[in-house]
């Protein structure tokens, strides 16, 4: 792929500019419908019926006394439930048998002529099991761990260079601790809903969905029919944060339901039964391992991970493969073990693999840099490898060094006192931390059409899915860069199964990808344009363009975007409430297309870091097999007293070795640093070293120290070496 493919000189409409976000007017004023608000006539609203044992089979279903209510037109069971085909994605493979892989697993569906009696007829419904005996506790020395052939992203489960034991024996300085994250749950504002209805044989779906294309395919295969018999729609989606990113069981039960009854039919998940159903961010317990000379730069490097995965498919948080592209580091080992439990099924959660994989690399990175007393900053900077350490390819770009750099001057970060404890205001002890962050350029292949009307308006089509990242606008504004026409003359269409097929909204690789799309479409048509002669016909030139033969070609760069966090906190020695009292975020990640979009997506994903630090985090409950934290009543989130002001900025990067555009995604590479820049923070404030997120007064108050704060140098008897053994038994509840 040559350089000269993408010209990168200005565009003549204003790439970068804070252009308000399109769908504004129609979100702030109620006129956007969301998947739940299509209620075709006739339309029947469906409950599930959730199993409450946490493995075992379904012996018996009494569905009479739900029959016999007012309202009630059918219940759903595995005994009468349309059949499907076989599923790519087993969670798919719904009311098809009687086994119960994990408590929370769909046993039955009601349906009927209103919400209300729905659900009244789903808590009528007595369903019998017969049990078995349940594990749903990860442990670090669990005996069912095994080693995984590859992790999530399809990397390899575990990758070696040069020889770490010998290095880390040999090493003068050495950190080895082990650090916990517990489940995470999405829990977008929009909960999970679908309306199907059938007609003529056609499927239509209003579904909220980070893709309708993938919807579209998994509905087609498991309902044995042709793509073009589907329509599947998600216009506006009320986020997602990964969870909403491949098809869920309410479009599949809504489609079974719609179908069954001759009615249309709409399903919203209740919100406490999302935890077991629709994906989390699996726990992981991780050691990580690093030796260094005395001048802090790494010879050995060790990260290796254990997670759970559930017995219906498998799913491995690739939380060790960040360690593979971050610092120097010619004796590494990165590791990826994962053991099977009686659980729901994991899946994606905004920055997988990164999120809690760089809290664990990052606070002991930290960790190094108090041994050695050396600024964090300072010890980041000086194992910044030349090359990708894992695969040995140069790097398209990498500004790191200068994303630390920036934000240390901005931040306020020298001169700082690096003795812990020793900044207080009144019970409230101060501290401030760093942490880099790193997310992989991702871009996959899409479609898009793009037509110019006589009337002198453009009209780009692409099925790309707006989950409140701002994509209708950025879109609008390279198709208007492209085409040289202002940006009120061009029309987009996004979000439905009928047009043309693209990317899913995840893993920051949607504007990249369908931007690709677009600005191929546009470039032909513009040429068009350019040899039409005389007026353009009554129904326009309309131009084509997928990029499949440009995504094929693998790259010769490593690609990745990369940031420093930094964070100021409090922490009140009298409670132990940690609060955030100021964040800033630096990145490079290409070229910004929309500025007012992008800081709107740095600073929401720091809020999710501050939540996932602080206060994010369920437990599974030995005895019944679920979720403790089920609603967010429980699962605490960050509200807008939490958050703290929070700064996001960005360098002028130029990549030609990307896409035309010369983008990097940034939807999740904001909340990849952040958990550990707050941990950091936390340690210097208090002087203790806190391991298991979250941050929470219950572990933080018993670890402070009951004198006062330290006033001579710090840690004057430094060991040369930190040593913490991996917690047995983390994430029982």
């Amino acid at each position: 792929m040559s350089p000269d493919s993408f010209p990168l000189g200005p565009l003549p409409y204003p790439l970068g500019a804070p252009l308000v976000r399109r769908e504004g007017r129609e979100k702030v004023t109620g006129t956007a419908r969301y998947a739940a608000e299509h209620t075709p006539p006739g339309c029947a609203y469906a409950w599930p019926v959730p199993a409450t044992v946490a493995r075992g089979r379904v012996t018996a279903v009494d569905t009479a006394a739900a029959l016999a209510l007012p309202g009630v037109y059918a219940v759903l069971t595995h005994e009468n439930a349309p059949r499907l085909a076989a599923a790519d994605d087993p969670t798919l493979s719904l009311l098809q048998d009687d086994r119960v892989p994990h408590r929370g697993w769909y046993v039955a569906l009601v349906v009927a002529d209103s919400l209300e009696a729905a659900r009244a007829a789903a808590g009528a419904v007595r369903v019998s099991y017969e049990t078995a005996a349940h594990d749903v506790r990860l442990t670090a020395g669990h005996p069912g761990l095994y080693d995984a052939e590859t992790a999530n992203g399809g990397h390899p489960g575990t990758r070696e260079r040069g020889d770490f034991e010998g290095a880390f024996a040999a090493a003068p300085v050495t950190v080895d601790a082990t650090y916990t994250v517990p489940p995470l749950h999405n829990h977008p504002m929009e909960p999970h809903a679908s309306t199907a209805r059938w007609s003529d044989g056609h499927l239509t779906v209003h579904d909220s969905s980070q893709g309708a294309t993938r919807v579209c395919a998994d509905l087609a295969a498991l309902f044995r029919l042709d793509r073009s018999e589907i329509t599947v729609v998600s216009e506006h989606v009320g986020g997602g944060f990964g969870s909403k990113g491949t098809p869920r069981p309410q479009v599949v039960l809504a489609a079974m339901a719609a179908r069954h009854t001759g009615r249309p039919v709409k399903l919203s998940l209740p919100r406490r039964e999302m935890p077991a159903v629709v994906g989390h961010r699996a726990p992981t317990i991780q050691r990580v391992r690093l030796g260094a000379g005395d001048d802090g730069v790494l010879t050995a490097l060790a990260h290796e991970a254990a997670t759970h995965t559930s017995t219906v498919t498998e799913f491995v948080e690739q939380a060790a493969v960040p360690a593979r592209v971050m610092y120097t580091s010619p004796n590494s080992r990165t590791v990826h073990r994962v053991v099977p439990l009686d659980v729901p099924t994991p899946s994606w959660m905004r920055a997988p693999g990164e999120a809690p994989g760089m809290y664990a690399l990052e606070s002991a990175v930290d960790e190094l840099a108090v041994l050695l007393d050396i600024d964090p900053v300072d010890l980041r900077m000086r194992n910044e490898p030349d090359t990708e350490p894992d695969s040995d390819r140069a790097f398209s770009s990498r500004h790191l060094v200068g994303c630390l750099r920036e934000g240390a001057e901005r931040f306020g970060w020298r001169p700082r006192d690096p003795r812990p404890g020793v900044r207080r205001v009144g019970d409230l002890l101060l501290g401030t931390g760093v942490a880099a962050a790193t997310y992989p350029v991702l871009i996959a292949a899409s479609s898009a059409e793009a037509h110019a009307a006589a009337d002198g308006t453009y009209r780009i089509r692409v099925n790309a899915t707006d989950i409140g990242t701002g994509a209708r606008t950025v879109l609008a504004q390279l198709a208007a860069g492209v085409l040289a026409v202002p940006g009120e003359r061009v029309h987009i269409e996004i979000g439905s199964s009928d047009l043309p097929p693209a990317m899913l909204a995840g893993g920051s690789a949607g504007t990249a990808s369908w931007g690709w799309a677009v600005h191929k479409a546009c470039t032909e048509l513009r040429h068009r344009l350019r040899d039409h002669v005389g007026p353009l016909p009554d129904d326009g030139l309309t131009a084509a363009a997928d990029t499949r033969r440009e995504t094929a070609e693998r790259s010769p760069y490593a690609r990745h975007s990369f940031g420093a966090t930094f964070a100021e906190v409090q922490v009140d020695t009298v409670t132990g409430e940690v609060r955030a009292r100021r964040m800033l975020g630096v990145y490079a990640a290409g070229r910004i297309l929309n500025s007012r979009t992008a800081r709107s997506q740095f600073i929401g994903g720091m809020t999710m870091g501050l939540g996932m630090a602080l206060m994010e985090g369920s437990g599974l409950d030995p005895a019944f097999g679920d979720f403790a934290e089920r609603d967010l009543a429980s699962y605490h989130v960050p509200a807008c007293a939490d958050v703290p002001p929070i700064e996001a900025y960005w360098l002028e990067e130029e990549d030609p070795h990307l896409n035309p555009m010369g983008s990097k995604g940034i939807g999740e590479i904001g909340i990849v640093g952040t958990a550990a820049a707050l941990a950091n923070a936390v340690r210097h404030a208090t002087g203790v070293r806190l391991r298991d997120l979250p941050l929470t007064p219950d572990k933080v108050l018993p670890r402070l120290p009951d004198r006062p704060a330290r006033t001579g140098p710090a840690d004057s008897a430094r060991p040369r070496s930190v040593a913490e053994p991996a917690p047995p038994g983390h994430h029982d509840k």
